[in-house]
């Protein structure tokens, strides 16, 4: 029902348009992040139209639509969004599809959820550990196949080859995260981002530069020292940003340190331009362990 009403309103702006229209073939799915939307094309092949609003290289909590982008999310057949206060820009648009009747998928209802260390908020950056992936693509998938025209079997049978690539993953993060001596197994970040691989990978967080979890926030001078104290403290020789975020503040931070400490940049946020390095979900995680285990064992 609700295609079909997506496909006479296009046709009926189309005629007043003075332009003709035709019926979209296929279903779409509209997706907020580039990382859920990387996944999502994954588990539909090509039997979805899979529409990512977060422009590759993006900061999730920072980007925001246009008028054009915010009007397909009322007329997706499903609607998948990360949730838990990710995508501050676009939030309200989200919502305002929802209340309008749009079929809606929050990848945040269906995690392990964990608060971040210096707030009572819950930690939005779930995919650092492809476990709780695992969780979003094992709920995911029941949605995907209730959409108009898809085989559900089609959808079930990749969903399982995802699902062991993830398992995969999680194996070798164990195993190169395991590896690092626990002393040097900790990261200091531009924000928070990595809660959810400390905890299933046994890392310590020293702290991040920006508090809380949002980009949008701004470090007090109290803060900066805090995070200077922890470094020469742990004697870290690595410190990491994301490759959304200038490496400014974190280049001041080991300028201030008084040490040798190198500023490596990670695609935490945001995947890298299609067929490039860290280009998908998958490859982005298996660069950013190698980044991270060669800054903790330099």
């Amino acid at each position: 029902m609700r295609r079909a009403f997506a496909a006479i309103a296009v046709a009926a702006l189309a005629a007043l348009s003075g332009c003709a229209a035709a019926a979209p073939d296929r279903a779409t799915v509209v997706v907020t992040t580039d990382l859920l939307g990387d996944i999502t094309a994954n588990l539909v092949g090509d039997q979805i139209e899979v529409v990512t609003l977060m422009p590759r290289g993006s900061d999730p909590h920072s980007f925001e639509l246009s008028a054009r982008e915010a009007a397909t999310l009322r007329t997706a057949d499903l609607l998948v969004s990360n949730g838990l206060g990710l995508e501050e820009g676009v939030q309200h648009h989200v919502d305002a599809a929802v209340a309008d009747g749009a079929v809606s998928f929050v990848a945040g209802d269906h995690i392990d959820p964990l608060d971040y260390a210096d707030a009572d908020v819950v930690d939005p950056h779930f995919w650092t550990d492809p476990t709780q992936t695992a969780r979003v693509v094992e709920a995911l998938v029941p949605e995907l196949a209730q959409v108009d025209g898809v085989e559900a079997s089609v959808i079930d049978e990749a969903a399982v080859a995802y699902l062991d690539e993830l398992a995969a993953l999680d194996a070798e993060m164990a195993d190169t995260l395991g590896a690092i001596p626990a002393e040097h197994r900790a990261l200091v970040t531009n924000h928070h981002v990595f809660g959810y691989l400390a905890r299933r990978y046994d890392v310590r967080i020293l702290g991040a530069a920006i508090p809380g979890g949002t980009t949008l926030a701004a470090p007090s001078a109290a803060d900066l020292q805090d995070l200077v104290d922890a470094i020469d403290e742990a004697g870290v020789t690595t410190i990491f940003a994301d490759s959304s975020q200038p490496d400014r503040l974190m280049q001041v931070l080991a300028d201030e340190a008084g040490r040798d400490v190198d500023v490596v940049s990670l695609f935490t946020e945001s995947l890298a331009p299609e067929g490039s390095p860290g280009g998908t979900y998958l490859d982005m995680m298996r660069r950013n362990l190698q980044s991270i285990s060669d800054g903790l064992t330099r």
